[in-house]
């Protein structure tokens, strides 16, 4: 597997697919071709029908500039689901054309070029993970350290430390987001209503959803996020996170290591399955944030690492099948409230696990597994491209 820094990645929203990964690429594009007079850019399947409300070509144009760029809107089932290709002209010559597919979370893979793709961890299921940790006496915390080089901690205290400005930031701002469905902003309004709860449970619901919309609304409106694992799905994780710090008493090392735990899990994921929304559908996105939340908050609720796998396994298995339809293509309904859900069954998850993980059937291993091939079998119109689902419906009834 690769090394956390290439899950968690701090960036603008509103998606890693299709838009964290664009600019790497464009930045390539442009690196390699300094002489280029324009470029034409054809965006397919999912790009092609849910790229401008992720801003696709507005990201690629501004990366791009000052040369004029062209773009072209194609849907080919027999490519990738985020498939694009730049045509790089010198006046009327075209002089090199360089394919990419979007795989998810910011990482992109070049068709004829090269990739690097350093691998850092040498064990690719949470069997044998879990097997190198009990045969060495070690927790997954320490795992990591074991494979990741020394300042793997301090790379992540700074995710930690913009996990917290992204909450902190969306809880104070007030207004619509960008784009034509006027979403209003509503973690500030639940921030609100959380003092006046009655109960401890309800507090702690309204406070982690809280904290989901006002990142996911950061997201929503291109502000800087941190890929947990995705753009679309990163106001899961903060807002447990956030919750366990400040209402818990949970110092931030801790958060830190927890975060290392979550980062195995998404590894896990993204390695044997998928992350992208146009490839597996939500249940790629938000389910693989929610495992991720209830393995970091298994952690720091001290379970063992049994407990800790099966909360990351009824996380996901309780989002299997959850398609990916955007309205209008917008990272906003009903991803925001997603993520504040998968936040509350985060905790649930943990909660279950702490107490039943000595009678469960199923591994994480073959939720990750029974996910993917849940993803690859369904429609692509339920897979990020706002044909089906509630983004249909939308359309019909305006």
């Amino acid at each position: 597997m690769q090394s956390l820094r290439k899950l968690y990645k701090i960036g603008h929203g509103p998606s890693s697919s299709h838009t964290m990964g664009h600019v790497f690429a464009a930045e390539f594009v442009k690196n390699k071709h300094q002489n280029a007079t324009h470029y034409v850019v054809t965006l397919y399947n999912s790009l092609a029908l849910t790229g401008k409300g992720h801003l696709t070509d507005a990201i690629i144009e501004q990366t791009l500039k000052p040369k004029p760029v062209t773009f072209k809107f194609n849907v080919d089932v027999k490519q990738h689901p985020n498939y694009f290709v730049f045509e790089v002209f010198e006046h009327d010559t075209l002089i090199d054309t360089i394919s990419v597919r979007s795989i998810g979370g910011g990482d992109i893979l070049f068709d004829n070029e090269e990739n690097h793709i350093e691998m850092v961890y040498p064990h690719q299921s949470f069997d044998e993970i879990k097997a190198y940790c009990l045969a060495n006496n070690i927790n997954l915390y320490q795992y990591v350290k074991a494979f990741e080089d020394v300042s793997i901690d301090d790379f992540l205290g700074e995710i930690w430390q913009q996990l917290q400005s992204t909450v902190e930031k969306g809880l104070k701002t007030e207004g619509v987001l960008p784009g034509d469905l006027k979403v209003q902003r509503k973690a500030k309004t639940l921030m609100d209503r959380a003092k006046a709860t009655e109960t401890e449970a309800q507090k702690q619901n309204r406070l982690v959803s809280a904290y989901a919309f006002s990142a996911s609304e950061e997201n929503g409106s291109g502000g800087i996020i941190v890929t947990t694992p995705t753009c679309g799905a990163s106001g899961v994780l903060p807002a447990v996170l956030y919750y366990m710090k400040h209402h818990q008493g949970i110092s931030d090392q801790k958060i830190i290591e927890s975060l290392a735990v979550a980062g195995i899990i998404g590894n896990i994921i993204k390695t044997n399955a998928t992350i992208s929304g146009a490839v597996g559908g939500c249940q790629a996105e938000v389910g693989s944030a929610c495992s991720m939340t209830a393995a970091a908050h298994a952690y720091l609720t001290e379970l063992e690492i049994e407990q800790i796998e099966y909360a990351a396994e009824i996380a996901m298995e309780h989002h299997l099948g959850l398609t990916c339809d955007p309205i209008d293509g917008y990272v906003q309904i009903p991803c925001i409230e997603r993520n504040a859900v998968a936040g509350i069954r985060a905790i649930n998850a943990s909660g279950l696990s702490g107490f039943l993980s000595d009678t469960r059937k199923i591994s994480f291993d073959m939720i990750v597994h029974t996910m993917y091939q849940t993803g690859l079998d369904r429609h692509p119109k339920y897979k990020e491209t706002a044909e089906a689902g509630m983004a249909y419906f939308y359309k019909q009834k305006k």
